[in-house]
């Protein structure tokens, strides 16, 4: 009795379809490590889908260069962070040193200002007392002399003894041509007889500066330096001229 099969059922599957089928199953099998086994068998091993077929390949290359980019990336941004990071400190440790040598700078020009305020020196270089503070004379009208005479010849140059301003510079009546200059701690020095004048009313000068000649103008018996050291610019607030230079640390 001949049996005949419904049509659709049992029917075996095309060799196509038998094929693909195979290369699904290798390609899932490599996944897992299976495929080692398999490959290791002669028979199975024939069988074997190529790369070509599985795609596997291309995916792996794929996946590789992606990694090798990111990892090209991922280095770039350190070199770029460290690069940035040693300019920041570069401009840092400048801006540091800018600070410091301008600090220095100021220090340097304050200590130099220090120097010039409290430098002293005398009106006449390498001259002398010839005559000294309060000796007594029927030449000076309050009896005694209310400063120091410094040997010099007409036409010496007479050096301011620190630094100050200059508040008169004119005939002075008994003292000639002086000049009477506020020094910069207060107190007032005063030059008298003098042949010429150099400075101006309100000029500031600095120690050792020119500021005129000696002469034997006003009330004089002979060329020479008439300097007093004062409290205040007017007569009579006279104090002791060769103390108060030592004391700045002239040598007199």
């Amino acid at each position: 009795m001949a049996f005949t099969c419904a049509t659709g059922k049992h029917r075996r599957p095309s060799r196509m379809q038998r094929s693909t089928a195979r290369a699904v199953g290798v390609a899932a099998l490599t996944t897992t490590g299976v495929m080692a086994t398999v490959a290791s068998t002669p028979a199975l091993a024939a069988e074997q889908p190529t790369p070509e077929q599985t795609g596997l390949i291309p995916v792996v290359t794929a996946g590789e260069s992606i990694a090798e980019s990111v990892a090209d990336q991922v280095d770039e941004q350190v070199a770029a962070q460290k690069k940035a990071a040693f300019e920041e400190a570069a401009r840092k440790a400048a801006a540091k040193k800018a600070v410091e040598e301008r600090e220095a700078r100021v220090r340097a020009a304050r200590e130099a200002e220090r120097k010039r305020l409290n430098t002293f020196v005398l009106p006449i270089a390498a001259s002398y007392v010839s005559t000294g503070y309060q000796a007594s004379s029927s030449l000076w009208s309050s009896g005694s002399h209310t400063g120091v005479d410094f040997h010099a010849a007409r036409g010496t140059t007479v050096h301011a003894v620190g630094s100050g301003t200059v508040v008169e510079a004119g005939w002075g009546d008994a003292y000639g041509n002086q000049i009477v200059i506020k020094m910069h701690d207060g107190t007032y020095t005063q030059y008298a007889h003098l042949s010429s004048i150099e400075v101006s009313v309100g000029q500031t000068v600095t120690p050792g500066q020119r500021i005129a000649l000696s002469g034997d103008t006003g009330n004089v018996t002979g060329p020479h330096l008439h300097f007093e050291a004062r409290t205040t610019p007017e007569y009579g607030s006279d104090i002791d001229p060769v103390a108060y230079l030592r004391k700045h640390g002239v040598n007199v």
